[in-house]
């Protein structure tokens, strides 16, 4: 079939890199100038796959586990190598925030299925798997969760998509999506069906709201780091990753704000003070980077697949896009069969 995709973020490629590989022709729309530029929600996030620590904000587990399925095999097929580790992950905390620390915990607890449940560390087997973590006074293991580098990820998927012969039509703003039609760049443009996955831009069609998220890269190259850390504060939430070289990524601020502009001296103050706190050795380390951008939510916070003859849509990835979006994907394309 001919299929347009109305949106070159995450879902969007990930989309265009099933539908072509299946012998759809498929074109893909965005306003973006070209493949690099960092305009998309996907950019601007750590890669962090946990389908546990994340059931704090949502039931995301079930689409988190099968996504962790998928993901080794949508690597394997991407043009350029791309970073994906499964090591787990790892809950922190300082003495005297226990109390934050439990609500979390006991959060978990009650979502998650026991056998995957938070697995407390002494502090022998904590500088066992991380020696760089000094601060923290408890530790929690999460078995299995990992981590994808985001930006080589959409970097190859759009090289791949090409390669397989997508249609990628870059600084085209989308100005509608009906059932098998796309108006973009003054034109209509039909198809077989079309996808929405253009997150804030789906509105009014989708009750969605942008809420926004700040992320720094830090170089440094004496520090090592083997997994996600997520740091139990009882006012931040606070993530490392590390990423190859010697960078590593610290986020993410939560703000319901659709405020695009630089990142805030209140979110740097905060969360670079909070990962110093978790590794000390960040004190010598670069701020490299720092970027904002809005990450599409929904009323419930849930991702959401809507479809009718000729049109799907899918949004509301909110802060789990890079978790939950193969299995988003391929319970879409499902739906076509």
């Amino acid at each position: 079939m001919r299929a347009g995709i109305a949106g070159a973020g995450l879902l969007g490629r990930l989309l265009a890199l099933e539908l072509s590989a299946a012998g759809h022709a498929v074109t893909l729309f965005d306003p973006a100038p070209d493949a690099q530029a960092r305009g998309a929600a996907g950019w601007t996030a750590a890669g962090m796959l946990s389908p546990v620590a994340e059931l704090e904000s949502g039931d995301v587990h079930a689409l988190g586990m099968r996504s962790l399925a998928l993901w080794p095999g949508i690597v394997a097929r991407l043009a350029q190598p791309v970073e994906l580790e499964f090591q787990g992950s790892l809950l922190l905390a300082h003495r005297g925030d226990e109390g934050a620390a439990q609500r979390v915990l006991g959060l978990l607890a009650a979502r998650a299925p026991r056998e995957a449940a938070p697995q407390p560390l002494a502090a022998a087997a904590l500088q066992s798997l991380e020696p760089s973590v000094q601060g923290p006074a408890h530790a929690w293991l999460l078995r299995g969760e990992g981590r994808i580098h985001t930006v080589q990820a959409m970097a190859a998927l759009a090289q791949t998509v090409l390669a397989q012969g997508v249609q990628c039509r870059w600084g085209t703003a989308v100005d509608a999506v009906e059932p098998g039609r796309i108006e973009a760049g003054g034109a209509t443009q039909h198809f077989d069906w079309v996808f929405d996955t253009r997150g804030v831009g789906a509105r009014p069609q989708m009750p969605v709201r942008g809420v926004r998220g700040e992320i720094f890269w830090l170089d440094a190259p004496e520090v090592t780091l083997r997994r996600p850390l997520r740091l139990l504060h009882p006012r931040h939430r606070v993530y490392l990753v590390p990423r190859g070289g010697g960078r590593v990524l610290v986020g993410a601020s939560e703000i319901e704000s659709e405020d695009r502009s630089p990142v805030s001296l209140r979110s740097t103050v905060e969360l670079l003070a909070a990962a110093h706190s978790v590794v000390p050795a960040l004190a010598e380390a670069r701020i490299v980077h720092s970027e904002s951008q809005l990450r599409p939510a929904l009323p419930d916070n849930l991702p959401r697949i809507e479809a009718r003859p000729g049109l799907t849509r899918i949004n509301g990835l909110f802060r789990h896009g890079w978790l939950l979006a193969p299995a988003l994907v391929q319970d879409a394309l499902e739906g076509l069969r």
